[in-house]
């Protein structure tokens, strides 16, 4: 009688625990329900280690701006959260006695996303590499003229422009790409047009920075590769890496994935490319326990795919990593900024829910962590592909709203 006792007050003890997974589970199936046949969806309890909610979770879907979780988590691991990508000035000829730089200097771009004018980063980022330190710089080292030209050096990336989506020019979305990008590419800093050669465009803000300090430049700008042999004369840093991939998630910049990237195969191989930067971040994922088809940084090209299943892998063992504080950081917070600010305003996942968006035509995804009412960790990954939008995220937000209710 005794054992009986204890055996039934021990169930008695697991129904509250399973009614409220199984409450779970029938809120998430409700709203998939009424995705269609082309979404999934995966949730796991970081915490317990428990599957939550599985709905064809193994499928891999079109990721959209999910494909940024996999670039900036590579970044992070290969460049460190404090590493820096630097913008050089480097010359050929030499510095006589008064002050006379006799030979050309060549401004080479190392692919920071937030070079530009002092302005324009103080704008837009808070704080960033500019021209008007390097002319500070170059200032400090005694160089009064100049007698050659400026020259303006992309080869640290290809010279293409754009991504798959667009056939590898200018996209309206992302804007021209160069390891020598300045004011992201924008021809005027009110962002009107895109300049034609950003390495020539770079060099030529240089050359009227030098000029504003009274060092006068002899002949006119343009684009060029720095020779052989060139000594360094200033050199400036941009933000730590995970400044730059907070930029890059929290307002889903396509621009910024696009660049980072391409710093990825720059730093491994010498020279950025977008579709080796991308297997180097899908091969990172792999590493992790978490395969996916990547096609360029930022997610505009819908051959990016990947399971949700996975996706939730890759959020896992990112969980577990050095960098997770970094990364987490630079997430969406539900109802609070990023891409995330006018979503769950109100409700559990208010504050508690951090993701990444997704949206392409007929596409919407939503992908991250939720820290439940019980403290429990979650994490999710809902991708939808064939629907529509605006109702997708609907859906998205009262499965977040289920997840972090959790008690």
């Amino acid at each position: 009688m005794r054992r009986a006792l204890l055996i039934l007050l021990a169930l008695s003890s697991l129904l509250p625990v399973e009614a409220a997974q199984a409450d779970l589970a029938g809120s998430l199936t409700r709203q998939m329900s009424q995705a269609g046949s082309f979404s999934g969806a995966y949730v796991l309890n970081l915490t317990t280690g428990e599957r939550e909610f599985a709905w064809r979770a193994g499928t891999p879907r079109i990721l959209a701006s999910n494909t940024k979780l996999f670039t900036s988590a590579a970044a992070l691991a290969r460049f460190g959260t404090d590493g820096t990508l630097a913008t050089r000035v480097l010359g050929a000829g030499e510095l006589d006695a008064e002050g006379i730089w006799r030979g050309s200097l060549y401004l080479r771009g190392g692919g920071d996303p937030t070079f530009g004018s002092r302005s324009f980063t103080s704008k837009f980022y808070g704080s960033g590499a500019t021209v008007e330190d390097l002319a500070a710089l170059i200032d400090e080292a005694g160089v009064e003229r100049v007698t050659g030209r400026i020259f303006g050096d992309e080869s640290s990336h290809d010279s293409l422009r754009g991504g798959p989506d667009s056939g590898y020019g200018v996209s309206i979305w992302v804007g021209p790409l160069s390891a020598l990008s300045f004011n992201r590419g924008l021809a005027t800093e009110s962002g009107r047009s895109y300049q034609t050669s950003p390495p020539a465009f770079a060099a030529a803000r240089l050359d009227a920075a030098l000029e504003a300090r009274g060092i006068r430049v002899r002949l006119k700008p343009r684009a060029g590769e720095t020779p052989v042999g060139t000594t360094e004369l200033a050199a400036v840093e941009s933000p730590p890496m995970e400044t730059l991939v907070r930029l890059t998630n929290k307002a889903s910049d396509n621009f910024f994935a696009e660049i980072l990237v391409k710093d990825l195969a720059m730093q491994a191989r010498g020279v950025g490319t977008t579709s080796a930067g991308a297997r180097l971040a899908a091969g990172f994922a792999r590493r992790l326990g978490a395969p996916a088809r990547l096609a360029d940084g930022s997610g505009l090209s819908r051959a990016n795919r990947a399971s949700p299943r996975r996706v939730v892998r890759l959020l896992g063992a990112m969980s577990e990593r050095d960098e997770f504080d970094a990364w987490y950081a630079s997430l969406p917070v539900a109802g609070r900024d990023g891409t995330l600010r006018d979503r769950m305003r109100r409700g559990a996942a208010r504050g508690r829910c951090r993701g990444k968006t997704g949206t392409l035509s007929n596409v919407s995804a939503l992908s991250g962590y939720c820290t439940a009412r019980s403290g429990e960790l979650y994490a999710f990954s809902i991708l939808m592909n064939s629907v529509y939008t605006p109702g997708a995220r609907l859906l998205q937000d009262r499965m977040a709203q289920a997840i972090a209710a959790q008690r």
